[in-house]
């Protein structure tokens, strides 16, 4: 499988991206840079953390106008899977491709820990590996991760299982605790938290490969998603 990560200016959890993919789970990464009008022959894409273009007017805002973006919009459409990442997440709400937005943490501090996590759902490409009501310690690092909609959004999302993880120890005020959400196709997800950065034995935690794997579509040792 062939994974494309977009790099912005301001990306900074690219190489951690790419890594996972090649590195942990032995599979082609390339980075897509953001001015690119075609992401070439890719499986599946990943827009990664960051501070795209320096978050300047909101978190995505400015992202959201890259030319690549064009194309990743056209990739969703067609089926594509689509995976955002804490900026990522925010470029995809700003894009359209997710409902809702992410605003500034209720107490208006920049969030830099792991926290609790439970699957939510596992009726979707990037959670199937993982095992129902799951729950996963993955780090956060943002200061706008606060996930808001209007209550008939949310209750939409929640009718249709589209909530894909939730927060068990809610660091930023997120809505109904909402840690990650999925497009009404179920092949773009966004969320918060970093699966990229819990890959690795190296690293204390493999509870990421729980996400990574399922886009992958790779089998992971059961211990590992069960952690």
């Amino acid at each position: 499988m062939k994974v494309g990560i977009v790099v912005f200016p301001g990306s900074n959890c690219d190489h951690d991206a790419w890594y996972a993919v090649s590195g942990n789970l032995h599979q082609r990464a390339e980075f897509i840079w953001h001015d690119s009008t075609s992401l070439g022959d890719v499986d599946a894409v990943i827009l990664p953390g960051g501070f795209s273009y320096g978050d300047y007017l909101r978190c995505g805002a400015i992202a959201k106008f890259s030319p690549v973006m064009r194309a990743v919009k056209n990739f969703a459409r067609d089926g594509g899977l689509v995976l955002g990442v804490c900026n990522g997440f925010q470029v995809l709400t700003e894009a359209g491709l997710l409902p809702g937005a992410l605003v500034r943490n209720a107490n208006l501090k920049f969030v830099c820990r792991t926290v609790r996590l439970q699957v939510t759902t596992t009726d979707s490409p990037f959670t199937h590996r993982a095992v129902p009501g799951q729950r996963v310690h993955l780090p956060v690092a943002h200061g706008e991760g606060c996930y808001i909609a209007g209550q008939s959004t949310l209750d939409q999302l929640e009718a249709e299982d589209r909530v894909v993880v939730r927060y068990l120890d809610n660091p930023n005020g997120s809505m109904r605790d909402i840690a990650g959400v999925l497009n009404a196709g179920r092949n773009v997800m966004g969320m918060m938290p970093h699966p990229e950065r819990a890959a690795d034995p190296l690293v204390g935690s493999t509870d990421g490969l729980a996400i990574l794997s399922s886009l992958l579509d790779i089998p992971v040792k059961a211990q590992a998603l069960a952690s």
